[in-house]
C-alpha cells in the first residue's frame, strides 16, 4: 500500500467541494475554473482508486470513502489555516531590521522617522547602523539601504529607489565661500578638498564628469566616514562632496551651498532584501522610501542635477 500523499491541489479541490457541496462554489473560492476543480477531483479519485462523489440529482453526494476523507481533510486544512494565520501574524509583529550606514541614518533617515511611523504604523522597524561591514546576508538583518550599482546579487531582491547624484558642498562660513560661489568648477583645483576614506573615488569621478583631470585635485583633511566629512564642511573647514539626499535639508536651511549642482553617478540608492526575507513589509518600505525621495527632489528646485 502506497503511503505517498495525493497532489495538494487535488486535496484542496476535494476539501472545498466537500465543504461547500458544489464544484462551482469550490472553483469560485479557489479562484480557478469549474473544469480545473473537476480535473483535480478525478486525479484524486484515480490516485486513491475509489470514488469520492456520486451524482445526487443536480448536485453531488459523498460516498462512504468521500465522507471518511472529508472528516480528515477538513480537520487538516482548518489546522493549516489556523497555523498559517498565527505565523502570518507573528511575522507581521516581528521587528523588521533595516541596516544602513551611520551617515545615511543620521543625516537622512532619522529626520524622517516620525513621518515613516505615521505613514506605516504597522511596520515595527528597527535600525542597525554600520559602515563598511554592512552585509544584507548577515543573520538578523531583513534589508539593507545602501548606495550601490549593478550588477545586483542574484540572491537579493533589489528595489531601486533613486539614482545617486553627488556634488561639492561648502558652508557660507567657509573663508573662500564668496570667492567660490560664482566660480567655475575648475576653481576647485586650487582648493584642499575635504574627503572620506570610505569612498576615495568620489572626487575623481566627479572631476571626470566636469572634464577636469583627477590628478590635478588637491586633498586636505580626510575623514573615515561621510558623517564627519559633512560636519567638517558645515563648520566651514573646506569643500566636501556628498550624495544629494544627505545634504538636501542643509541646503534648504542655508547651512550648506552647492554652487556646481549635482551629477548623476552609475549607482542608485537601493533597498537590498535577501530573498529569504522578502515579504510585504519590504515592499511597503520600498514604496515609502521611493515616494519620500521623489518628494524631496520636488521640494528642492535649487538642487539642479547635471
Amino acid at each position: 500500500m502506497s503511503r505517498e500523499l495525493p497532489p495538494l491541489n487535488a486535496l484542496r479541490a476535494f476539501e472545498a467541494t466537500a465543504r461547500l457541496g458544489s464544484v462551482s462554489q469550490a472553483a469560485e473560492q479557489l479562484h480557478v475554473t469549474h473544469g480545473a476543480v473537476s480535473r483535480q477531483l478525478k486525479v484524486l479519485e484515480e490516485h486513491l482508486g475509489v470514488s469520492l462523489f456520486v451524482k445526487d440529482g443536480r448536485g453531488l453526494k459523498l460516498t462512504d470513502a468521500g465522507q471518511r476523507l472529508r472528516e480528515v481533510s477538513a480537520e487538516a486544512f482548518e489546522r493549516l489555516r489556523v497555523v498559517c494565520a498565527e505565523l502570518s501574524q507573528s511575522g507581521a509583529d516581528a521587528p523588521f531590521v533595516l541596516g544602513c550606514s551611520g551617515s545615511l541614518l543620521a543625516r537622512w533617515f532619522i529626520p524622517r522617522l516620525g513621518r515613516l511611523k505615521a505613514d506605516l504604523p504597522d511596520l515595527n522597524l528597527h535600525l542597525s547602523a554600520g559602515e563598511g561591514d554592512l552585509d544584507p546576508r548577515r543573520p538578523g538583518l531583513d534589508a539593507l539601504l545602501v548606495f550601490a550599482g549593478p550588477p545586483w546579487p542574484a540572491d537579493m531582491q533589489v528595489h531601486e529607489l533613486a539614482r545617486e547624484c553627488v556634488g561639492p558642498v561648502l558652508s557660507p562660513h567657509f573663508s573662500g565661500f564668496e570667492r567660490l560661489r560664482q566660480a567655475p568648477a575648475s576653481a576647485l583645483l586650487g582648493e584642499s578638498l575635504l574627503h572620506t576614506t570610505s569612498r576615495p573615488q568620489a572626487w575623481p569621478d566627479w572631476a571626470r564628469q566636469q572634464g577636469l583631470d583627477p590628478a590635478a585635485l588637491h586633498y586636505g583633511q580626510g575623514f573615515e566616514h561621510l558623517y564627519y566629512l559633512l560636519e567638517a564642511a558645515m563648520a566651514g573647514l573646506g569643500v566636501a562632496i556628498a550624495p544629494q539626499p544627505l545634504v538636501a535639508d542643509d541646503l534648504r536651511a542655508g547651512r550648506l551651498a552647492a554652487p556646481w549642482g549635482f551629477s548623476q553617478t552609475q549607482a542608485s540608492l537601493v533597498l537590498w532584501v535577501p530573498r529569504r526575507a522578502a515579504d510585504g513589509r519590504a515592499e511597503r518600505l520600498a514604496g515609502w522610501l521611493r515616494a519620500e525621495l521623489a518628494q524631496q527632489g520636488d521640494q528642492s528646485p535649487r538642487l539642479h542635477i547635471r
